[in-house]
This record gives structure tokens, sequence and C-alpha cells, in this order.
């Protein structure tokens, strides 16, 4: 039996789901689907693989209509996420004629003028959209449903401001849905401020701490590549993803994997759009099973039965840490998250440990030899950092990382747009 039959679902979109074999509603589409319906505005948590793209894009996509401009904006942090959610949104939506387009940039702007003259529902990147707006390419005026995914991310980005400008282009007639693993105070007063009445859903918890073991070794920098090529070696027929800090530091330890007999990719926003989408293919696909990523090229991407997550680099938060080793112990499999500390990382690391409750265990280092590493060609730092708010840089374009490679120019009002932030203060 279809238990969506009953969260209230057209019949049309109950065939879809049927003939795609879901039956069975998560807990986030449980909660959600009814409230999205019911036009309710609602505040959203879940974790990555919960199903929360159909949660809010079923009774989207029921209530959107073909042939009257575009009524549905999804805004997401980055290029990847905005493609997988038009991607499935796509799949839920054949046979009802909606036309989905997404937006983002490093890619030219004629053909999105061209896509969004005749589009019903929009997927974005805050800064692409602006640039829409701006050259007047969009109009956001009959939006009735708007949704905000990964918000958190977005705030880490820097794109906090942008998103409120986008918001206010929209029509205050309008359901809004939010969805954010956190909810720091930027993000609770800007629910507060642009949403009416929101009711709070959450799916719990997805990663089952049973079933994932958490382990460090202290390390010394110098040995750190020695020491995860031994460890990845060992586990040859593991579903890896390896979390680095920076770009640099990504593309080098993916070099050196190779040189050392590891097939490892590269992912992050230094890179062209069709080199990400060829480097997620081929991890999807199995054609390599070493992903070597930062936190926003791979923060919302679904990718399931990963076995082990390495944190090369501590990261600088512990949300950030709940997010990566969130990608493992899924779905009843164990998993396994492995964390590389060095000097100049206890201190976040035990900040982490605090915060967290953790149980990690110490593991005693193993022993293995002690590899070369390679440097990269060209081995230049990049103009902007991972973190852009950390850097300072938060003009559109090429300097944000939801559209990696945008205009690359950064006009004096956008320069300034962030004056009056604190991360503006403390790292100008």
């Amino acid at each position: 039996m279809n238990k969506f039959k009953e969260l209230g679902l057209s019949e049309g979109m109950l065939n879809i789901l049927g003939s795609l074999n879901f039956n069975e509603p998560t807990d986030i589409q449980i909660e959600t689907i009814p409230l999205v319906l019911q036009g309710k505005d609602i505040i959203g948590s879940s974790a990555t693989g919960s199903g929360k793209t159909l949660a809010f894009g079923a009774g989207l996509i029921d209530m959107t209509k073909r042939g009257e401009g575009i009524q549905t904006l999804i805004l997401t942090p980055t290029r990847e996420l905005a493609e997988q959610v038009a991607s499935t949104l796509r799949i839920f939506s054949r046979n009802t004629g909606l036309r989905i387009r997404q937006i983002y940039g490093g890619v030219s702007m004629s053909p999105q003028i061209n896509d969004l003259k005749n589009a019903e529902i929009v997927v974005g990147t805050p800064g692409r959209l602006l640039d829409h707006l701006e050259r007047r390419t969009l109009n956001l005026s009959k939006i009735k449903y708007l949704v905000l995914d990964e918000a958190d991310r977005m705030l880490d980005m820097g794109f906090i401001r942008d998103v409120e400008r986008i918001i206010r282009s929209c029509s205050n007639n309008r359901q809004t849905l939010l969805f954010s693993a956190t909810m720091p105070k930027e993000i609770s007063y800007m629910a507060q401020k642009y949403m009416k009445n929101p009711i709070h859903v959450s799916s719990g918890e997805n990663v089952d701490p049973s079933k994932l073991y958490q382990i460090y070794y202290d390390v010394s920098k110098d040995m750190k590549f020695s020491l995860i090529a031994f460890l990845l070696k060992r586990e040859k027929n593991g579903i890896v993803m390896v979390f680095c800090n920076t770009r640099k530091i990504t593309d080098k330890l993916a070099k050196n994997l190779g040189t050392n007999g590891l097939h490892a990719l590269a992912i992050h926003g230094g890179l062209s759009q069709n080199k990400r989408s060829s480097v997620l293919q081929a991890f999807h696909s199995r054609e390599t099973l070493i992903l070597v990523c930062t936190d926003v090229a791979a923060r919302g991407l679904d990718i399931k039965d990963v076995s082990h997550v390495y944190n090369y680099d501590i990261p600088k938060t512990s949300s950030d840490y709940i997010h990566r080793i969130g990608r493992t112990a899924r779905a009843g499999k164990n998993g396994i998250a492995v964390s590389f500390v060095s000097s100049g990382d206890h201190g976040e690391f035990n900040q982490i440990l605090k915060q967290m409750k953790l149980n990690i265990e110490k593991q005693n280092l193993p022993k293995f030899d002690i590899l070369k590493v390679s440097s990269l060609e060209n081995d230049k730092p990049f103009r902007n950092k991972e973190n852009n708010r950390r850097s300072g840089r938060n003009s559109r374009g090429n300097r944000r990382q939801g559209d990696f490679k945008g205009r690359g120019r950064g006009r004096k009002e956008n320069r300034g747009r962030f004056r009056g932030s604190s991360n503006y203060r403390k790292h100008r």
C-alpha cells in the first residue's frame, strides 16, 4: 500500500511516486507534505539523504501551474545542490509539463535568460539570481512559493544579505519554506522577519550512533599524508570521503594519493562546472571510490553508501564536523569517521568534543612508511579561500562559493555591502 496517499497529494503525483516505487514516506516527508499543501510556512531540519527535496517538492509541484510564469523559487548555496534539486524535481514532475530551470554562476547567462522566459520553477544560487534581477531578466513578483534550502550554509558562505534582497524582490503574498541543519541567530532573525507563523518540523538524526565508530589520531602535519595513504590502502573496498579545509590542500592530497597508487578525485569550488560534474559522476558510478573534497563542494549532495569519512583537516566548527560524519552510518549500515589532529588543531578539536559530547576514541599510530609528497604544478595560493567570510571577500561572481565563476569584478557597492556585519569588522 502506498502510504503517500494519506498525505493529501494529487492522483497524478501518487501515480508518479508509485511508478518509481516510492511507497513509504520518510519522517520529514510525513511531517512536511501536508503542511506544504495547507499553505503553511515551515522551518524544517533534516539530514542529507532524508528525502527533504521530495518533502517540499511534491506539494509545490502539485500547486505550481503550467504557463503562469515563475511561481516557485528555490535558493541553494551551491551549484551542485541546485543541479541535484532541479534534477530531482524533474523526475517527480514528469507528465506535468512544468518547466524547471537551474540558475547559477560559472556558465553563460544568455541560455539562462532564455530559460527564464518560460519557467515555472527556478532553482538557483543567490549571486547569479541577483545578477538576473539587476539585469531585469528575472521577475519574482508572481512568486507564490519560496524555499530556502541549506539556509545555515548560505549564512556561512556570506550569502545572507543577498538572500534577503532576493526575498524582498518576491511577492509578499507567498508561502516560505526554510530548511537549515542549525539555527544561528541570523537565521532565526530572518525567519522571524520574513515568515508568517512558521511551523517547526524535524526528522531527527539519520546517523545511527550505534553503527558509527569515531576515532582520531594525534599525528604531526608532515606525517598526515603517509598515514592516510596507509589507511586507505588497508581499506581497499570502502567508499571514502576525505574532507580538507582548503582547495589547495584538496588538490594536493588527491594528486599525491594518485601518485601513490590510490585513485582519488578532488572536488572544490575552483573547478569548472563540467569538471565538477564529471567528478561526481565518477564517484556516483563507483569509477573511483575516494572523493577528496571541501565542505562547500560536498554540502547537500546525496552520496549513498559512504563507509569511511576522513577529516584530513579538522573542521572549524562542531556543526561542520557533524555534517561530515553524517555522510556515513546510514540506512542500517556501519560507518567509520577518522580524524587527524595535528599541532594547532587541539583547541578546535577539544571544542568540538565539548560542544557535541562525542565519543571519539584516540588510536595509537600504526607503523607505516613515510612517503614523499610532491608539490602541485604552479603551486600558488587561490585568490579566494574556501570560506569567504574568513577571507573578507563577499562580492558575487567568482568570489562567492555558490557561483564560483561569475563576473570576477568586485564593484564598489558590492565590496561595501557587508561593512556593518561582524564578519567584515573582524576580518577586514
